[in-house]
């Protein structure tokens, strides 16, 4: 189904979106960032390395060999992050599968797509471009719309889970952990047969 590349390194690329920095951390766009770490955790393989303006590991994942990356960027640039990433390992943009925050979504709310628009979402935005495509799969966390109209978005997106949202989000995140192994192993039909819901 997947053409190998033979470079001997990473044969997908895994990005977690997020900001750096401890204010931002377990933010509602930082949902990337936590999904990463989860699959990191399940192999006690920190993501430390920097490489490609990203914190970086090569873990090998429902036997795929696969780059973990949590792009440092800020997510307005996460495609330079990618776009080094891809050209270093020859990576065509179908295995490149991103993990990103959602406010159309439910709290915890699963959605995997194999491409598509970037529904609003700058990092992804910023991929696609970076990419000159949006055909690359991701796995889109579900962290629920802002309270009301007026609400400034970039206050929603980097507020912290709180209370029913946090427990929601926890589960979630092992679930999207789940949902990358599941696309690596089985492929995005399957994956998406599965977790979204």
């Amino acid at each position: 189904m997947f053409f190998r590349n033979n470079t001997g390194g990473a044969e997908w690329l895994l990005v977690g979106l997020g900001n750096p920095g401890t204010q931002y951390e377990n933010t509602r766009h930082n949902v990337g960032f936590l999904v990463a770490d989860e699959l990191a955790e399940r192999q006690n393989a920190p993501i430390q390395r920097l490489k490609f303006k990203a914190l970086t590991n090569l873990l090998t994942i429902s036997g795929e060999k696969v780059l973990v990356m949590k792009p440092v960027t800020y997510m307005n640039l996460s495609g330079e992050a990618v776009r080094q990433a891809v050209d270093f390992y020859k990576i065509p943009p179908e295995r490149v599968l991103v993990v990103s925050d959602d406010t159309a979504l439910a709290v915890g709310r699963l959605r995997i797509r194999k491409g598509g628009s970037a529904g609003g979402h700058n990092g992804l935005k910023n991929i696609i471009q970076h990419l000159g495509t949006d055909q690359f799969p991701r796995v889109r966390v579900g962290v629920g719309e802002k309270p009301h109209p007026d609400y400034d978005m970039a206050d929603w997106v980097l507020g912290k889970f709180q209370g029913e949202d946090k427990k929601a989000i926890d589960g979630a995140v092992k679930r999207a952990a789940d949902a990358v192994e599941c696309l690596l192993k089985e492929g995005p039909d399957r994956a998406m047969n599965r977790f979204n819901g």
